[in-house]
């Protein structure tokens, strides 16, 4: 079996497991999703979702996340954890839009890593989900962590992963196989204690035979 075919074998098992995937996140057009998707980070879309109907409400537009008070801000996305760095990135990221794309969220990879807190990561997950354009696969601590452990990967960089499975992986499973192993590493492989005994992929896995035990 090539790694190709066992890349799609894994992704068919997977599909069977899981068959609904979709993003987490709760959002109405692209900026809620870029704001989203920026407080997500090292934290959990069911949290942020706590935090952000609030958060649209009080901050309806760009220009109103343009204007906000640093201090301010951070007390709206505390509970988000790491919120100066992200509180810092979401405003500067809004006077960039506003300056460099007349207050319109752009919808070309090439113009979202032009912005303050987007990388390609936080650009493939805006262009997939609010624009429809799937351009690369987002690897996130989920992605990145199962990539290796499947032997999809033997990089640590997100965006040598993400090349990677570009090559593994048909386009037309981009989106899905991101998601997929995004609710795969949620529900069984977890980063300290994977359960690979009920891990659906466990037989094409390299990393299966170093984890024999179910922890609860």
């Amino acid at each position: 079996m090539s790694e190709k075919q066992r890349a799609l074998k894994v992704l068919s098992l997977l599909e069977k497991r899981y068959p609904q995937v979709h993003i987490a996140l709760e959002f109405e057009d692209p900026l809620e999703l870029m704001v989203a998707t920026i407080l997500s980070a090292q934290s959990t879309d069911a949290q942020i979702n706590k935090i952000t109907p609030a958060l649209f409400k009080k901050y309806p537009n760009v220009q109103a996340y343009a204007k906000a008070k640093q201090s301010e801000f951070e007390k709206d996305i505390y509970s988000s954890g790491f919120y100066k760095n992200k509180a810092k990135n979401i405003i500067a990221a809004a006077n960039t839009i506003v300056k460099d794309f007349n207050g319109e969220i752009p919808n070309t990879m090439e113009d979202l890593v032009k912005i303050p807190g987007i990388g390609r990561k936080t650009a493939n997950i805006i262009l997939a989900n609010a624009f429809g354009k799937v351009v690369g696969i987002a690897v996130d601590t989920h992605v990145g962590r199962l990539s290796q452990r499947l032997g999809f990967s033997k990089n640590s960089d997100p965006n040598k992963i993400e090349q990677d499975l570009m090559i593994l992986f048909p386009k037309g499973e981009w989106y899905k196989i991101n998601y997929l192993l995004i609710d795969h590493g949620r529900a069984v492989c977890n980063a300290k204690r994977p359960r690979c005994p009920d891990c659906v992929v466990r037989a094409l896995c390299p990393a299966g035979k170093k984890y024999p035990t179910v922890v609860p």
